[in-house]
């Protein structure tokens, strides 16, 4: 393993802990292998913005990893997650990693990401991870979890998506600064049962997590 390999991998490790994961070397590996395929591909298909490998880790897969906790705690056994606006799989991808007992499917209306995941579902060996390429106003089925990271304001993420959550399901908007206008704006039928501050190791930057559900009627 090359020096800059190992400290990127030392990095991400010491990210984990921080956010108390307790990973396996299979899913670091697994992570680390994730990130360099995003740059590999980056050259040719332009999946993100971030062209620094030091910058991937950080902005992408910690800033993903960050969430996995407070997704445990609210869906902490088996299910079915989408991830809406997924673009290079961020964060569904590091889910399907870190969560194996939940189905993971990333959706995007760019072909070439998705077929970028499902190439990613292939070489890492996730078999319950999908990359769908549709948008989110045409798409079937129901999922326990929908989230997305920085896809759009919290009243098109929700309306788009209400048609795909399951009565009892939760919505998980990853956003950066909390977003109080666009709380204000929901409709009265979306209750925001809690804003969750995430805090992501080596990003000096304000991260939160709206969760919002149904209003049972």
């Amino acid at each position: 393993m090359s020096v800059v390999s190992q400290a990127k991998r030392e990095q991400l490790e010491e990210g984990a802990r921080t956010l108390g994961l307790d990973l396996t070397d299979a899913q670091i590996g697994q992570l680390l292998d994730y990130g360099s395929a995003i740059l590999k591909w980056n050259k040719v298909y332009n999946l993100t913005a971030l062209r620094d490998p030091a910058l991937v880790i950080t902005h992408h897969l910690l800033d993903s990893l960050a969430a996995i906790p407070a997704l445990g705690r609210q869906q902490p056994g088996e299910g079915r997650l989408l991830d809406v606006g997924s673009g290079a799989g961020l964060p569904g991808v590091v889910i399907a990693i870190c969560r194996p007992d939940l189905e993971v499917h990333c959706l995007d209306a760019v072909a070439k990401k998705m077929a970028f995941v499902q190439q990613m579902a292939g070489a890492l060996r996730l078999p319950r991870l999908r990359g769908l390429h549709a948008r989110v106003e045409t798409l079937e089925g129901r999922y326990d979890v929908i989230t997305s990271r920085a896809f759009a304001s919290l009243v098109d993420f929700v309306d788009g998506s209400a048609q795909l959550l399951t009565p009892a399901g939760i919505w998980m908007a990853m956003k950066g600064k909390q977003p109080d206008e666009e709380i204000e704006r929901l409709q009265a039928s979306v209750d925001v049962f809690h804003v969750e501050q995430l805090i992501v190791p080596g990003l000096d930057a304000e991260r939160c997590i709206v969760w919002m559900r149904k209003k049972q009627s």
